[in-house]
């Protein structure tokens, strides 16, 4: 059975179990919002078997951070891939999906898998296509990539299967048209061939496929805007609707379901974005692209989706896919994979104190009264990137000519004489005593 199936029975899994434990939630909670398929704990059976460390995703738990990594048909290697998962991890990411487009795409899948620990994520089209035209694609090859990469121990695959053709025409005012990959070859298909989306008309198919080892579904957005004139139009929220259909024939069929969402969207559409997406698929997990918030910014976009992620994290996104410096430029290398997991952990966590998430605010105020103790250690120990806290620590005391710790009183922003924080103590202190020698007289 699936953990939606099992949860439906009113059995709580040892997955289950395993993720009320590790944030606090109530077992019986987390199972119920596992049965009502408002939270996906993606575990396939075999990965499951091996390494995994199950993770849940839904409103109920921390907004959770995915990277993307993989070899393109250009650059990169296995190992090189490996690392970036690893600095990945290290970073705080809570899944990985290996987009990987070149090269011996089950042996490199299979390295990665042996080496993680968290959910693992693939978009199957795009081994469907390798060394083979698009219109070469049939139900067979659709078919046995899915069941190898599932046997291989994919957690959850990127279908996007809401991409009919009825729709294509409505991308057709676009500044940026289809600039899902996914949804591009699908296109492509779809016109060459004169037929339905092959993942849609395969669809219950699929659904016995993902039920069997358990993999979950991440419904992917084909038509997902690429630029902030396309956002929101009519062709993205066509294709919601279609994931709305699906989210329940998958649920019906027993399997877990996340959406996939947008994507460059203006600030003031978020919300709209993430309210739709709830109320269109029923509460299931929202996994957004950021969202991007300006197309201006190229080699910052950790930034301006790290700005839209904290919106969507507070008005519905569960899963925030992070977005490198690198994004419409290039392939990220190790550095990139670390700055876009942090800008996407801070989203996220951002969210969560928003919302009010239990325990969410705790880690804040840890921080904050080491700071206020200049309590260096626990300050630097308690961030959310402790390695570059400590980086900058260190070269503030060497501006100062100083290789030991700065002064317990003070750092090198203000200096000892402006530092406010010193000043608040003794302010603290001398209050304290002037109580005490009132009570005193």
């Amino acid at each position: 059975m699936t953990q939606l199936e099992t949860s439906r029975r009113g059995e709580i899994s040892e997955e289950v179990g395993f993720v009320a434990q590790a944030e606090g939630v109530d077992a019986e909670v987390l199972r119920a919002e596992v049965a009502a398929g408002r939270v996906v704990i993606p575990a396939n059976k075999i990965h499951l078997n091996r390494n995994l460390k199950p993770v849940g995703i839904g409103r109920v738990l921390r907004t959770k951070v995915n990277a993307n990594i993989g070899v393109s048909s250009v650059r990169s290697s296995a190992e090189q891939e490996v690392e970036k998962m690893k600095v990945a991890l290290s970073a705080g990411a809570d899944a990985i999906m290996d987009l990987s487009t070149g090269g011996d795409l089950d042996a490199i899948r299979q390295i990665l898998l042996s080496e993680c620990p968290v959910p693992f994520g693939t978009v199957p089209i795009y081994q469907m296509v390798s060394g083979r035209k698009v219109e070469e694609i049939d139900e067979k090859i659709i078919f046995d990539v899915i069941k190898k990469q599932a046997e291989q121990g994919v957690d959850f695959f990127t279908i996007h299967a809401g991409v009919l053709r009825e729709y294509l025409s409505l991308t057709g005012k676009r500044v940026a048209g289809i600039v899902s990959r996914g949804g591009a070859l699908l296109a492509e298909w779809m016109i060459y061939h004169k037929r339905q989306n092959p993942l849609y008309e395969m669809f219950d198919e699929l659904c016995g496929l993902m039920r069997e080892y358990d993999v979950c579904f991440s419904l992917g957005d084909g038509l997902r805007p690429g630029c902030l004139a396309d956002a929101t139009d009519e062709a993205q929220m066509a294709e919601l609707r279609t994931l709305g259909e699906l989210t329940q024939r998958a649920q019906e069929a027993g399997c877990q379901v996340m959406v996939e969402g947008p994507g460059h969207v203006p600030f003031d559409q978020i919300q709209y974005n993430m309210e739709a997406q709830q109320e269109i698929c029923r509460g299931a997990p929202f996994y957004v692209l950021g969202p991007v918030v300006t197309d201006i910014a190229p080699g910052y976009d950790h930034i301006t989706s790290a700005i839209g992620g904290t919106a969507a994290a507070y008005y519905g996104a569960s899963f925030l896919c992070y977005v490198t410096p690198r994004e419409h430029l290039g392939l990220p290398n190790t550095d990139d994979v670390r700055a876009g997991v942090i800008a996407a952990k801070i989203a996220a966590h951002a969210g969560d104190v928003a919302r009010g998430l239990a325990g969410a605010a705790e880690s804040d105020r840890g921080l904050s009264i080491a700071r206020a103790k200049l309590d260096w250690d626990s300050h630097i120990a308690r961030s959310l990137d402790p390695a570059t806290a400590e980086r900058m620590h260190i070269e503030a005391c060497a501006e100062i000519g100083d290789n030991k710790p700065v002064p317990a009183d003070y750092c090198t922003m203000c200096g000892r004489q402006w530092c406010s924080v010193r000043i608040n103590r003794e302010i603290r202190e001398k209050l304290k005593a002037n109580e005490s020698a009132g009570k005193a007289g």
